[in-house]
């Protein structure tokens, strides 16, 4: 699953980054790292961006970038 495809208040843990060394530096900076869990607060009126907590602070991720993200809600 994929983090864009997150419902409000679910949570999951990353399982994988998708993409270059650049756009994977820029997701790491923010904190999301393999094995991360990481709960969806809202997502804005017309489904972009959406507001996800991760170690105790509010990141708001384009879905396009969401998309590059795999998740798993069971863990």
């Amino acid at each position: 699953m994929k983090l864009k495809d997150l419902k409000r208040e679910d949570k999951a843990k990353i399982v994988s980054i998708e993409g270059d060394l650049v756009f994977k530096k820029k997701i790491l900076d923010m904190g999301l790292t393999k094995g991360t869990v990481i709960q969806v607060i809202k997502t804005a009126p017309l489904g972009d961006p959406v507001d996800i907590k991760v170690r105790g602070y509010q990141l708001s991720i384009r879905k396009r970038d969401g998309e590059r993200i795999e998740v798993d809600i069971n863990g």
